[in-house]
């Protein structure tokens, strides 16, 4: 079902691509990539040199900003489809009491996912975002990434070796300050998920700290 949401996601971004450069920051962001220029501060290094490694494929010049074009329009399929598994993690937590899976359990997750999915696929913002060559696109696939990898790492905390989910957040997070800030807003839910995990009894106090501590974080 997740990878259903892509491909609708891919299709439809594919066919609704902008052919050239939208008429605001994307001219700039297309040519730095292509010509792997500084852009404007305070500057997006990783989606030039991905924007630089989609605009090999243009046959020519002509077709490097369809190209980087097509690489918002993957990368915000990418985020539907992280969003499918993050919305269907979360209904899990309320549809099943243990393991009390049912077909209406099952058909009631799958329908929250898609519907979420599919709304997020449509809605005018994302969808604008998603056919131009700009960051948006790029930095909410890292932020789809960081939220679902947290609630993998919820499920796994109590593993030995869990960690490595938290080490692979903060590498993520890190690459993605290096195509848009907006990442950075992630962690309080990051760190407020991981205090309800490891605090067997939270209280409001507890909760008022561990954003503070996100606060500091992100400063």
């Amino acid at each position: 079902m997740g990878w259903a949401m892509f491909l609708i996601a891919g299709i439809v971004y594919t066919l609704t691509l902008e052919p050239t450069a939208s008429f605001w920051d994307c001219g700039e962001f297309i040519s730095s990539a292509y010509k792997l220029e500084v852009g404007h501060p305070p500057g997006n290094p990783i989606f030039m040199l991905t924007g630089r490694f989609f605009a090999n494929f243009a046959s020519d010049p002509s077709q490097v900003a369809w190209c980087i074009n097509f690489m918002s329009a993957m990368f915000s399929a990418a985020t539907i489809l992280l969003l499918f598994w993050t919305i269907t993690a979360l209904a899990r937590k309320i549809v099943i009491k243990g393991d009390n899976y049912s077909l209406t359990n099952t058909i009631a997750i799958m329908g929250a996912g898609a519907v979420g999915a599919l709304a997020y696929t449509f809605s005018d913002t994302f969808w604008f975002s998603a056919v131009e060559g700009e960051v948006y696109a790029y930095s909410s696939f890292c932020t789809a990434l960081v939220v679902w990898l947290i609630l993998k790492w919820e499920n796994h905390a109590d593993e030995p070796h869990a960690n490595r989910y938290i080490i692979l957040i903060a590498y993520i997070i890190g690459i993605s300050i290096a195509v848009h800030l907006l990442n950075l807003l992630c962690i309080p839910a990051i760190v407020l998920i991981y205090y309800y995990k490891k605090w067997k009894e939270p209280s409001a106090k507890g909760s008022i700290i561990a954003i503070l501590v996100s606060f500091a974080l992100i400063f």
